[in-house]
């Protein structure tokens, strides 16, 4: 699933290490999450977008292959 977690971090200064204590994940979270090779809980989800300022479905983008 795509997403636009990176460029909003970056917007607001964050590195990963502070997104991450802020969620209470491992930075290499949110490497992965950022990388696409890890997808977010449903609550985790709803954390990031309100910290970066946004809403999950602005936040993430799904693959359209798996809306079929």
């Amino acid at each position: 699933m795509k997403n636009s977690i990176r460029e909003l971090r970056k917007e607001k200064n964050y590195r990963q290490e502070d997104l991450a204590t802020a969620l209470g994940v491992t930075r290499q979270t949110i490497n992965a999450i950022e990388n696409d090779k890890y997808d977010p809980t449903l609550l985790l989800a709803f954390k990031l977008a309100s910290i970066l300022g946004t809403t999950v479905d602005k936040l993430f983008e799904p693959d359209p292959a798996m809306l079929k």
